[in-house]
Formats: structure tokens, C-alpha cells, sequence
């Protein structure tokens, strides 16, 4: 059996800026970190020598005998492009689970294919590089599925750990934020994530607002630029240690945020977030392309209980969490080489999606 798993991620400022539409002409930059909440993947082989693909988060198996092609459509979709593009045909069985619901925000499509890809270039005894992981899994979502979405999720994914990430038409550079124990350990504890109990499809939401940018609307492109300047702003307060700084940088990113398309927030989030502010929390924003899922909010510890007590009193519960360093990883390998399994060297450029 081989296991592999990549982490979910917070980010703090600049999604949107991720988007090929925005940084191929105003370069994009984004802060985030991943926490200790993984999407995990396990491979086997199978004694009928057939593919089996499981997926315990939509509750759903396909099978295919040996040699017969995987039909690319369906929920399971995802996971079988990704198989294709190592060429898997027979003697592999996959089964797929998360610590996180699916569409709440905190990057799990991304992961589910970074900790596949991670997987199977595992499998295909290949050292993958963690930007080769992010860039294969960057191309199967945008260029193969066609989905809008930028690359702050995939290479957060990869990488780990608290980043900068800048997105430029010329490539991606991560840069690890080195804070010092006492700064990191703060932040941390500042952080509190409030699962809303509504999941949300974000494809709606985030292809308005790729063809708005496309289209160049004046309001989602300033509002863009300004959110592209909260996340230089939340670089230079963790860098220097202005925490108080980080909460206030939240709340002026998400009244942008809000303006980049409908249903990015709704009357209910609104009042949840409104409650939370009267009662100590210095500012947050719904996690991913927003409409619902997780709610990260900036807290010093002395409020944490009050607000924790309220926003529980609404129905909301509390994830607890600390930041993930490793990226995506094998844990377990004991598996030999799949026959006929090949890396797909080249095909992870994303051409026609800017970039990577």
C-alpha cells in the first residue's frame, strides 16, 4: 500500500489575484498557510487486476475492468483525469478521503489532486519536485477540467508552511515567511476557523468573477489591485511582527473581497460576521470564493471564548487547527511499480491557462 496526503490551506489576502486573467498583466501575490488538515490518498493493487476508484467524501466507487478506459465525466471525474494522465489502465485500486468537508473553502479540490499526483509520482519512482507536483496538478484542474480557478491552492498544497506566493506570466515563486516562534506561535493562537455548515460550489462564483477580470471591469480590477496590496500589506505585518495589523488587513480584503462578484457573501454570513466582531474579533472573511463554508477570523485569545460561545450559540462549530510545515507527503510506501505507469513529463505545462 502506498499513502499519501497534502494539506488543506488559510489564506490570509490575495485570492483572486491568482486568477492567469489578472497576474499575466498586473502580476498577483497571495499569503496563506496550510494547517494540520489533510486530503488523503491510498493506493493498492487489485487481484482482478482492474482499476477501482473509491471516494469516501461523495461516497461513491467506480470499477473498470482491466484495459477499459476511464470515463472522464462524473463526480469522480477528477480523480480519473489524473489517472489518465499517468496512463493508469489496470491493477490499481484508489481510495480518497478528507478531514474536511469538500467545498467549504479551504482549498480541498486542490489538494485531492496534489496528494494523487504526489502519489502516483510516487509510484512511478519519481522524485517530483514539489513545484512539479504543484504544476502537474495546476494543469490537470485549469487545462484539462477547465475549471476557474487560479494557483495559490496547488502550490500551497505542495509547499507547505506559511508563504508568500507571487504570480507572474513568466511563473510562480514561493517564498517561506521565516517568523520567529514567539511571532508564529501568537499568529496562531490569533486564528480561529467557524464551520458555517453550508458547503458551497465556488464554480459559479469564481467563473463571474474570471470573466469579469477577463473583461477588465473597472470595479473587480480595483478591487483586485487593493487586494493584491493586503497581502504585500500582511506580509510586511507578519514580518515584523504587527499581528494586531493581520486582523484589521482582513476585514478591509473582505469588504474588497465582496465587490469581485454576487454571492461572495450573503445576509446570513454577513450577520455571523457582524456578531463576531461586536463581540472581540478584530476582522475575517469566508474562506475560499466564499458563499459559505469556513469563516477564518483574527482573535486575540482573551475574546476567543466569547466568540466562540456566540458563534456556537448560531449553529457555527469550531475547527481546531495548527499550520502544517510539510506540504505533501508519502507516509506509508510498501507498494511495488505498477506495470505500464509513466510519469507525464511535459504535459504539466498549462498552456493556454498562463504560466506555471
Amino acid at each position: 500500500m502506498l499513502i499519501a496526503r497534502a494539506p488543506l490551506r488559510i489564506s490570509f489576502a490575495g485570492g483572486g489575484t491568482d486568477f492567469e486573467a489578472y497576474y499575466a498583466k498586473y502580476d498577483g501575490a497571495v499569503v496563506s498557510a496550510t494547517i494540520n488538515k489533510y486530503f488523503y490518498v491510498f493506493l493498492s493493487g487489485t487481484l482482478d487486476d482492474a482499476v477501482q476508484i473509491t471516494s469516501s467524501d461523495f461516497r461513491m466507487s467506480e470499477r473498470r475492468a482491466a484495459g477499459e478506459p476511464l470515463s472522464l465525466d462524473g463526480d469522480l471525474g477528477y480523480l480519473k483525469t489524473v489517472l489518465s494522465e499517468f496512463g493508469v489502465t489496470h491493477g490499481l485500486s484508489v481510495f480518497t478521503a478528507s478531514e474536511i468537508p469538500p467545498g467549504t473553502g479551504l482549498g480541498s479540490s486542490s489538494s485531492v489532486a496534489v496528494a494523487l499526483v504526489k502519489a502516483l509520482a510516487t509510484l512511478c519512482q519519481r522524485r517530483a519536485s514539489k513545484r512539479e507536483i504543484a504544476e502537474l496538478a495546476s494543469y490537470v484542474e485549469i487545462v484539462k477540467l477547465g475549471r476557474s480557478i487560479g494557483l495559490q491552492d496547488q502550490f500551497a498544497a505542495s509547499f507547505g508552511g506559511l508563504n508568500a506566493i507571487k504570480f507572474e506570466a513568466t511563473g510562480t515563486t514561493v517564498t517561506p515567511l521565516r517568523l520567529s516562534l514567539e511571532v508564529r506561535d501568537r499568529l496562531e493562537r490569533s486564528l480561529l476557523l467557524f464551520y458555517t455548515g453550508a458547503s458551497r460550489n465556488a464554480a459559479s462564483i469564481l467563473a463571474q468573477q474570471r470573466k469579469a477580470t477577463a473583461e477588465e471591469s473597472p470595479r473587480v480590477i480595483e478591487s483586485l489591485h487593493g487586494i493584491k496590496a493586503d497581502a504585500l500589506a500582511v506580509r510586511d505585518a507578519l514580518e515584523t511582527g504587527r499581528l494586531g495589523r493581520i486582523g484589521e488587513i482582513l476585514h478591509e480584503s473582505w469588504q474588497r473581497k465582496k465587490r469581485l462578484a454576487p454571492g461572495v457573501s450573503n445576509e446570513a454570513i454577513d450577520r455571523l460576521y457582524q456578531i463576531a466582531l461586536e463581540h472581540g474579533a478584530v476582522g475575517g472573511k469566508i474562506a475560499g470564493a466564499g458563499g459559505g463554508g469556513f469563516l477564518l477570523l483574527y482573535c486575540e485569545p482573551h475574546h476567543q471564548a466569547a466568540v466562540t460561545r456566540v458563534l456556537e450559540s448560531e449553529g457555527l462549530s469550531r475547527l481546531t487547527f495548527q499550520f502544517d510545515d510539510g506540504g505533501a507527503q508519502v507516509l506509508v510506501n510498501s507498494m511495488p511499480q505498477v506495470p505500464g505507469l509513466t510519469y507525464p513529463e511535459g504535459r504539466w505545462i498549462a498552456t493556454g491557462a498562463g504560466s506555471v
